[in-house]
């Protein structure tokens, strides 16, 4: 789910014939989608702008993404498809079907959740197709390879193609992808030699430093690493950009190391704080029900 377009382009995702928009109304709606704890105010812009421009895809795209913030497959799949139908050839809009396709095949039960799945793929190859060089739409494919099973045309060769086109797109990303790959093959020395080759360069790489983070949580190895990315993670500025690690997570990454060094009360003082930043945060709170 990604964040689109300048009010300059914004004319494009409207098709003839609908109620004039005006350009700084849709800016608004982007602003507040974009502002964290804004959804619900987004969600009441958006639904003005359809109500007014039936016809405008870009709110229609919009109530598909806060959708699926919603966790509702079935309000983003009619939202994506509406979309899609108002504008066929946009990208972001095929990406966006792509991820309500997605989340309405885990939900589904098993005889329709294959039939989800290579709709989810269909729309993330068309987006694709139509804009080549964006970084989002191969990441979207990749993912979807590296997770479906063959069946539903997923596959490591076809990941390992995904990921090699994202490297050639955008190299701090590729070296992400390829750690995400020798991570499921626990290869962890080769994930962490990628996840360096990118703080080589961006020392304060937000997403690299989380993944370090993780895969200290997750492997128990390079454990010191760990809490020094996690902890240089938790002094940044989270950036607006879908799927960002929040700070809650790493502080319950953190919880995570700090119980494996046998530090107890280091990693119920992580918890707590996860909790105090979100506590909504499942993960923090059944941890801390673990610990002794």
């Amino acid at each position: 789910m990604k964040t689109i377009l300048s009010i300059l382009v914004a004319a494009t995702w409207a098709l003839p014939g609908g109620a004039a928009i005006d350009p700084a109304q849709l800016a608004a709606a982007r602003t507040l989608f974009d502002t964290h704890g804004k959804s619900h105010e987004a969600q009441e812009a958006f639904e003005q702008i359809a109500a007014t421009d039936p016809a405008c895809a870009e709110a229609q795209n919009y109530l598909a993404q806060l959708a699926l913030r919603r966790d509702n497959a079935d309000q983003a799949v009619a939202c994506a498809e509406k979309a899609a139908a108002l504008a066929p050839d946009n990208a972001d809009i095929q990406d966006t079907l792509g991820d309500a396709y997605g989340r309405s095949a885990q939900k589904a039960g098993l005889f329709s959740q294959l039939g989800l799945a290579k709709k989810s793929l269909a729309a993330y190859q068309r987006a694709v197709a139509l804009a080549p060089t964006n970084v989002d739409f191969h990441q979207s494919l990749f993912e979807y390879y590296r997770q479906a099973p063959g069946i539903a045309g997923g596959g490591a060769d076809l990941a390992l193609a995904e990921a090699t086109a994202i490297k050639k797109l955008d190299p701090a990303r590729g070296h992400l992808a390829f750690a995400t790959l020798y991570i499921a093959d626990k290869k962890y020395d080769l994930a962490l030699a990628e996840f360096d080759e990118v703080l080589k360069t961006a020392p304060d790489d937000y997403n690299a430093l989380y993944q370090v983070g993780k895969l200290a949580a997750v492997s128990g190895q390079f454990l010191d690493r760990g809490l020094v990315a996690l902890h240089r993670y938790l002094t940044l500025a989270p950036p607006v950009a879908p799927d960002t690690p929040p700070p809650a997570a790493a502080q319950w990454r953190l919880g995570l190391i700090l119980e494996k060094k046998n530090d107890l009360a280091g990693a119920r003082a992580a918890y707590e704080a996860a909790l105090a930043l979100d506590p909504k945060f499942t993960q923090a709170t059944a941890a801390l029900k673990k610990l002794p």
